[in-house]
């Protein structure tokens, strides 16, 4: 499981032209699932964002969590954080990319699992044609990636 975390202002994912998810102060997050990924590694990654400690404290130093300043999180499905632009030619793959039989159900319990963190949760539509607007706050961009051992 791979996540492209991105500290906002705001941000938000529209569909047709429809806002489907709105956020102000916190994460903008594009979550990509491999085939090999569980619950385990959603788990995992749901409490390290959450707990990540990239926002300010009153001494401008980044202490704080997504938590500690009462953020929200956009998370948004990104089957191409997955793409293999390196093998060959100049057109990814992304056969690493799980098919959405198994990537959507992972991804809606990653979800589940943030909002169990007490943490406002929106979201795009999984495999839908969005288009993401933020407003990057630093800029702050992290990668968590959390790889199953048991591949």
């Amino acid at each position: 499981m791979k996540l492209v975390v991105q500290r906002v202002l705001n941000s938000k994912v529209e569909v047709d032209g429809k806002t489907v998810g709105k956020i102000d102060k916190g994460f903008m997050v594009l979550c990509g699932i491999t085939h090999h990924d569980t619950e385990k590694e959603a788990d995992i990654l749901a409490r390290k964002l959450c707990n990540l400690r990239v926002f300010e404290d009153e001494n401008g130093k980044m202490n704080l969590s997504v938590k500690d300043v009462g953020g929200e999180i956009l998370i948004i499905s990104q089957f191409t954080l997955y793409a293999d632009s390196m093998s060959s030619g100049n057109r990814p793959s992304f056969i690493e990319a799980a098919r959405p039989e198994k990537a959507e159900p992972l991804y809606e319990y990653f979800l589940k699992k943030c909002e169990s963190e007490g943490i406002h949760i929106e979201k795009g539509i999984f495999g839908a044609d969005m288009k993401v607007s933020l407003v990057n706050d630093g800029p702050v961009t992290i990668i968590l990636e959390k790889e199953n051992q048991e591949k």
